[in-house]
């Protein structure tokens, strides 16, 4: 019996060391020192694909996702197009009693304007576009399916909590979505590995989340001849990223997440936007300077 807790003993210790090899203090505490005096909460995950060394910081904490749940409702509406119940090409007709405010080109189609599916997610991720988005959301199910969806690939607390029944409190916590900022940018690492669905499923939902018009944040702070995905999301008291950038000296995803913060502005000065740019820059000049 001894000599097996002494074993189990030393299984756990191992395990703790390799997970602490597999921190970048680095550049851990360049971020760190970046987000001090930041007037809100702050979750970051960063992790180099190629070394395998991360960032944490409050990476497993739930934060609102704002439009940034678009991701999920992306893997969403993939299922059914994978399952034959959808198709890229299947046309639907827009209707003026689905304008809704915010982001996005629909709210201005004419009424009865014919689309696709393909042109409803392309709007829903590059111009993040809430009408086709809440459609889409309808059309995958809604939270009731993707919920469990992301319970599948391992992502316990990414969740759509808009329109889902059992999930009222959750959304007037977190609002339309929550997640964590290590489980989006896994969520990430796992579309780029061809994981999610099936590994042609993956490889265009990669191709969907290329083209994005909002790329002021962090996507500045990288030079526009390196691929990338992403995904904002923004409401007042919150802003965050997520950002996989095929980068020359090895594949990196990182999310930058924020939430309560003091900073409610909606200009290019925000206090989150900016400092979202400053550690987009630190991270790429830590891997590739």
């Amino acid at each position: 019996m001894k000599k097996q807790i002494f074993i189990a003993c030393l299984f756990i210790l191992f395990g703790l060391n390799l997970h602490a090899q597999k921190i970048d203090k680095k550049l851990s505490k360049k971020i760190e020192q970046e987000i001090k005096g930041f007037q809100g909460d702050v979750g970051i995950y960063v992790k180099n694909l190629k070394t395998k060394k991360e960032v944490r910081i409050s990476a497993d904490s739930i934060f609102p996702t704002a439009s940034i749940v678009k991701v999920p409702l992306l893997v969403g509406i993939f299922q059914k197009i994978q399952d034959k119940e959808l198709n890229l090409k299947q046309e639907f007709v827009y209707s003026d009693k689905r304008t809704y405010g915010g982001s996005g080109l629909m709210q201005f189609y004419k009424d009865s304007t014919k689309t696709d599916l393909a042109t409803m997610i392309s709007l829903m991720l590059t111009y993040s576009d809430n009408v086709t988005s809440i459609w889409i959301q309808e059309l995958a199910g809604g939270g009731a399916v993707i919920n469990p969806q992301m319970e599948k690939l391992g992502l316990l607390n990414t969740k759509v909590n808009s329109r889902t029944a059992g999930r009222e409190a959750d959304w007037k916590k977190f609002g339309w979505g929550q997640t964590t900022p290590y489980e989006i940018a896994h969520l990430f690492e796992l579309i780029r590995e061809g994981k999610v669905i099936a590994p042609e499923v993956s490889d265009k939902m990669y191709r969907f989340l290329k083209n994005q018009f909002y790329n002021e944040r962090s996507l500045s702070q990288i030079p526009a001849i390196y691929s990338t995905i992403s995904k904002t999301g923004s409401v007042n008291d919150a802003r965050g990223e997520v950002v996989l950038v095929n980068a020359p000296h090895g594949d990196l995803v990182f999310s930058i997440l924020t939430k309560n913060n003091k900073d409610q502005s909606w200009t290019d000065n925000n206090e989150a936007e900016n400092l979202t740019r400053r550690i987009a820059k630190l991270i790429w000049e830590h891997f590739e300077n």
